[in-house]
């Protein structure tokens, strides 16, 4: 049943990381430089109205198996070479308007839809091709509705036509105008050239013109100039002498305030030099006092190193030395204490456990002898007993004689012989069982003490006599 179940939740987690995985790969994200065009079923648009695509940019969408699928329309700027010739103008004059497109695929909403609907599969030279088409078409109408004066003299004019009317034609196919650039405009007949020409000629003979009027105005100024300068060269040589004389009272002025005030200044220098110097050689003297004093804290503070740094260190590693010792004893007391004291522990469990069990067996020895006490304690002694006896035999058992020698003449007293006597006597010596209990405060049975006054008489004791 285990090993069913590990397999069923085995299958389980792999399918769930094949869905998983197939869910990431279908999951597009779109690059910045491309359209991304999902087709198939891609819901409702405007007016309740099926859409043939969806187009994202910038974005990402999520690829339905069998339901989506999907391409990418790229952004990369198509630049169009046309060289239109013999494009009949206005005039009624042929003329040739080399030039230069730039498209790409618009990122608008409703053009990228556009584009998607007639662009999509297709290769950038097709839609190069395409988009020349249109173009060529534009062109030729915006030149058939001007003037050549107009073309060749308001190009902004004539590039906002162009560019109007073939954005409008391109948007319909999903294409955007991005630049326009017109080379150069030429005529077969020549008109363009000759309206250079005659604009070249008005151009120079203005410059001529305008050349000798400049010339003359230069003429009557240059006149006037040197009446001016002649006049201005007067007066300015009468107020240069003024200016001469007046410049040299002040120099003269000036030396001698000058010649004061260095003299000052010497003065001022010499007492200067010699206050420094006194002050130069008070600094050195303050110096080397404040050096003498810094090495002579210097040699105290060796000395101080060398001597008291190193008894600190010996005392440190005294006191630490102490502690560890200190540590270790209190320690090894510490464990000493443990151990004694587990010890201890231990021997007062054992000893617990030896009374609680002879406990237990004295409760259930008086519950034998019907609860009654004296009944339990005549059945311990009963069952010690041949303990007891063992002992009191044991206290001759060792004793050791070497020789025994008796003189007797073989009557005695009560028919007993010397050597009778002397083993009753021994014998004799040793502790009666009715003095041993007596002396524990018990009281030995009549039966084991020989008396017939038992708690059951003899007579009432028949024997059972086995076959």
């Amino acid at each position: 049943m285990n090993d069913y179940f590990v397999v069923m939740v085995s299958i389980a987690a792999l399918f769930l990381f094949i869905i998983i995985v197939a869910m990431v790969k279908r999951y597009k994200r779109c690059p910045s430089d491309r359209i991304l065009v999902v087709y198939g079923k891609v819901g409702k648009g405007i007016e309740s109205e099926s859409r043939s695509a969806k187009c994202i940019h910038g974005g990402a969408a999520f690829i339905w198996p069998i339901i989506h699928a999907y391409e990418f329309l790229d952004l990369t700027p198509i630049s169009i070479e046309i060289n239109l010739r013999s494009a009949l103008s206005k005039q009624n004059i042929r003329v040739d308007v080399p030039s230069r497109f730039t498209v790409g695929i618009s990122t608008e909403p409703t053009i990228m839809t556009n584009a998607a609907e007639r662009l999509l599969g297709l290769q950038q030279e097709a839609i190069s091709n395409l988009a020349k088409d249109i173009i060529f078409g534009q062109l030729r109408l915006v030149v058939a509705t001007m003037d050549i004066e107009e073309i060749n003299s308001n190009r902004d004019k004539f590039l906002a036509a162009v560019s109007s009317n073939v954005e409008a034609e391109l948007k319909k196919i999903g294409l955007k105008l991005i630049n326009v650039n017109v080379t150069d405009i030429n005529d077969e007949s020549g008109y363009i050239e000759a309206l250079g020409k005659e604009a070249a000629a008005k151009a120079i003979n203005d410059a001529k013109k305008s050349v000798a009027e400049k010339n003359r105005d230069g003429e009557i100024g240059q006149a006037e100039a040197h009446q001016e300068q002649r006049v201005q060269v007067a007066k300015a040589d009468a107020v240069a002498v003024e200016g001469e004389n007046i410049a040299k009272i002040t120099i003269a002025n000036s030396d001698a305030d000058r010649r004061e005030k260095e003299a000052e200044a010497r003065r001022k220098a010499v007492a200067a030099e010699k206050v420094t110097e006194a002050k130069a050689l008070e600094e050195a003297y303050a110096a080397e006092k404040m050096a003498e004093d810094a090495r002579a804290m210097r040699d105290k503070a060796t000395q101080t190193a060398n001597v008291v740094v190193s008894a600190e260190i010996d005392k440190q590693k005294v006191e630490i030395d102490a502690e560890a010792v200190a540590e270790q004893t209190r320690r090894i007391a510490k464990g000493e204490a443990d151990a004694i004291y587990m010890k201890m522990e231990a021997q007062a469990k054992g000893i617990y456990e030896i009374l609680s069990k002879q406990a237990e067996g004295f409760d259930h020895l008086v519950k034998a002898a019907g609860n009654n006490s004296k009944d339990a304690v005549m059945l311990m002694i009963a069952d010690k007993l041949p303990e007891l006896v063992k002992t009191q035999v044991e206290a001759i058992k060792n004793i050791k004689i070497d020789k025994v020698t008796v003189w007797e003449t073989g009557n005695g007293k009560d028919g007993k012989t010397s050597t009778a006597n002397f083993m009753q006597g021994m014998l004799g010596s040793i502790p009666p069982l009715d003095d041993v209990f007596k002396s524990a405060g018990l009281e030995l049975p009549d039966i084991l003490k020989g008396s017939t006054k038992a708690n059951h008489p003899v007579e009432d004791v028949k024997p059972e006599i086995k076959s």
